[in-house]
């Protein structure tokens, strides 16, 4: 039986505008993001990361997240159909530093439960080696790779544990990361909805336009606007946070990230990804309410205190509860600026 939609709640202040990714097997690269004033900053194990590098990637990772973190630290982990999604996810899901898990290429509401039952069944340690699909046989059936792999050896001193000596007794089942999916595909685009309602653990959707422009062929903004709409629809129908807009790929093009950003928030978007600290006011410049959309805000918001149910402003506009939630959406972003 699919799960009774979530009742759509009112965005909070702490909703994230800005969302910044940072490759994975960079960790002086991910120290710095982590004070640049991102609202969440998105370690990258999947496009940013070589091959080669994936090992790296997850090993530095799990260090960083050792400890609590003063900013919240999402991880995007490899294609949950590949050879490494399941491990990365079994390794970082427990760490005190992960605020969230997000998942590449979900297809359908399977994807988010596989990503939910391996995020919490007992840890691993972080292995001397990480096995490719192309290296050595497939393990014997019942067998995963993981049974296989060689325990982390920790440099003296550093008494930190990324993952428990023995696997917790059954009863202590450790609490599900909060996960997001990327719709990346024409058939995730599809199961938006079911995706969006698949797991109480689902905290929000986002786009991955490129791989699905690469999909249907489509090479401009206007191929992509049913997609967006979907995805908006979909996060919202199911009390999910709007969902943020996907990368501006050009990071010295700040005129046409804020055009870019201004058409994504007529659309129902909230905040954006972004691959550069420079773009990070530019997002948040744009999807800040300006000083006129706050006014009105608490003109709306005083008027329905004193008035109560539905009444019309001086100007004539009419005033519903509905209008009033969105007022107080507006007030509540204001209430964020710097």
């Amino acid at each position: 039986m699919r799960p009774a939609p979530r009742t759509p709640r009112q965005t909070p202040a702490s909703t994230p505008l800005t969302w910044l990714y940072v490759p994975g097997d960079r960790p002086e690269v991910v120290a710095k993001a982590l004070g640049c004033g991102a609202d969440v900053v998105v370690v990258d194990l999947e496009d940013a990361v070589a091959p080669d590098r994936k090992e790296h990637a997850l090993r530095a990772t799990a260090e960083l997240l050792g400890d609590p973190l003063p900013v919240p630290v999402h991880v995007r982990v490899n294609a949950l159909d590949g050879p490494l999604a399941e491990h990365e996810i079994r390794t970082l899901a427990a760490l005190p530093g992960l605020a969230g898990l997000r998942l590449p290429k979900v297809q359908g509401p399977a994807d988010v439960h596989r990503a939910a039952g391996w995020a919490t069944t007992a840890a691993e340690p972080v292995p001397e080696h990480i096995p490719y699909a192309a290296e050595g046989p497939v393990p014997p059936a019942g067998h995963t790779r993981a049974d296989h792999l060689a325990p982390v050896r920790r440099p003296p001193g550093n008494t930190a544990t990324l993952a428990p000596a023995a696997p917790p007794a059954a009863s202590a089942v450790p609490a599900t990361p909060a996960l997001y999916a990327l719709l990346e595909s024409a058939l995730g685009i599809e199961h938006a909805f079911a995706i969006a309602t698949a797991h109480p653990a689902l905290r929000g959707l986002a786009l991955g336009e490129a791989d699905l422009c690469g999909e249907l062929g489509v090479r401009d903004d206007a191929g992509l606007a049913w997609p967006r709409s979907r995805a908006v629809v979909a996060a919202r129908a199911a009390g999910l946070a709007p969902p943020p807009q996907s990368v501006h790929p050009d990071v010295h093009d700040l005129d046409g990230l804020a055009r870019s950003c201004a058409r994504g928030r007529a659309l129902g978007f909230l905040g954006r990804a972004a691959i550069h600290p420079r773009q990070l006011p530019v997002i948040e410049a744009a999807y800040l309410p300006s000083a006129d959309e706050v006014a009105a805000a608490q003109e709306i918001v005083r008027a329905a205190t004193s008035e109560g149910g539905a009444l019309a402003l001086p100007d004539g506009r009419f005033v519903d509860a509905a209008v009033v939630a969105g007022a107080r959406r507006v007030l509540d972003l204001a209430g964020r600026r710097r």
